[in-house]
């Protein structure tokens, strides 16, 4: 019961987690529908479906979870589209499934975070755990996203390598010595700070080794 009523945070972490189910076969959804159903867990963001797409405004580091275990190995496509030229589009991905932000204060996440047009679109990175100072990995600066353009993410995660594309093209890339694995690290989530974004026709499936 406390599993699936998205309000009862405080009681989420390993009692949720037996539930659910490791990835084995691809994983499709269009957020076409009412609700966001069982197969998500809202941590806070007040996240919402309209027109067919999946939104977040305002969500301060409250993360959406996806409440199945990724593989090791796992390819995760998705369209993104940010409302207003801020930017700041991001998911994050082998985390824990329950983690968020208490107080809008120094969030470090659980698993990885690829930003694009973060900090008033200014920088687009892959973090590991912290989304500043050292957790930042992979970073560029030369692109800037466009309001209401949507765009086309694909990552794959082999091994310790992250390959992050836009649109087919190569975007951010990074080889962690060490990749996240286990049961604190296997989960995917949306996420959102301010900007009003919408996320659509996700699709996770398993990579082969």
């Amino acid at each position: 019961m406390l599993c699936a009523a998205g309000l009862s945070i405080l009681f989420l972490g390993d009692a949720c987690r037996p539930k659910d189910q490791v990835l084995s076969a691809p994983l499709h959804d269009d957020f076409d529908r009412v609700d966001l159903g069982s197969n998500w867990l809202d941590t806070g963001g007040s996240y919402t479906l309209e027109g067919g797409k999946l939104w977040a405004q305002n969500g301060y580091n409250h993360p959406l979870w996806l409440r199945r275990r990724l593989p090791p190995d796992v390819a995760v496509e998705l369209d993104v589209t940010a409302k207003s030229p801020d930017g700041d589009i991001k998911i994050e991905l082998f985390g824990d499934g329950a983690s968020f932000d208490p107080d809008k204060g120094g969030y470090t996440s659980s698993g990885y975070v690829l930003i694009f047009g973060g900090w008033h679109n200014s920088l687009s990175v892959i973090c590991k755990g912290d989304e500043h100072g050292e957790g930042r990995k992979a970073a560029r600066s030369d692109v800037r996203v466009q309001a209401e353009k949507t765009y086309h993410w694909s990552v794959v995660r082999k091994g310790g390598l992250i390959d992050w594309q836009i649109d087919g093209q190569p975007f951010l890339s990074w080889q962690d010595p060490a990749p996240l694995s286990g049961k604190d690290h296997a989960y995917l989530a949306f996420n959102d700070w301010e900007t009003r974004v919408a996320f659509d026709n996700l699709v996770v499936k398993p990579v082969t080794p």
